[in-house]
């Protein structure tokens, strides 16, 4: 076994509706960077984070194509977070809760995510230092 430590951050808020999700992700990227191993579960509306079709978007208020807008989307910056690790030499293992995922149908997640249970929640609590819970309100 590794004497890195492992921190796991369990996630809740879906894509774009508050800072939330964003803050989460820089906290993962910032644990990454410093050299821990990360465990993410994602359940409810944040099994939406790593939805593969996520895509960018046009904005007509201010128009701009797609390309202008430069819209970013969870999806990629997850999968930067997974080439963080990998350059890291640290793992990011990220979990979506399958029964989250399929009430909202999007099972389709980036390569790299898996699909679990609670109890994969458990086992990542075990394992680790410290359990950040980031809910949503």
């Amino acid at each position: 076994m590794s004497d890195v430590p492992i921190i796991t951050f369990v996630l809740n808020d879906p894509p774009y509706e508050s800072a939330r999700s964003t803050t989460a992700l820089r906290l993962i990227e910032l644990a990454l960077k410093r050299g821990f191993h990360v465990n993410v579960f994602a359940y409810e509306g944040a099994v939406s984070l790593g939805f593969s079709r996520q895509s960018p978007h046009a904005n007509a208020v201010h128009g701009r194509d797609a390309k202008e807008e430069d819209h970013p989307n969870p999806k990629d910056w997850i999968g930067a977070l997974l080439d963080t690790a990998a350059l890291q030499g640290t793992f990011l293992d990220w979990v979506n809760c399958g029964l989250c995922a399929d009430e909202r149908g999007v099972g389709e997640a980036i390569p790299g995510l898996r699909r679990g249970s609670p109890a994969d929640l458990l086992k990542f609590a075990e394992a680790s230092i410290s359990t950040l819970v980031i809910p949503t309100r």
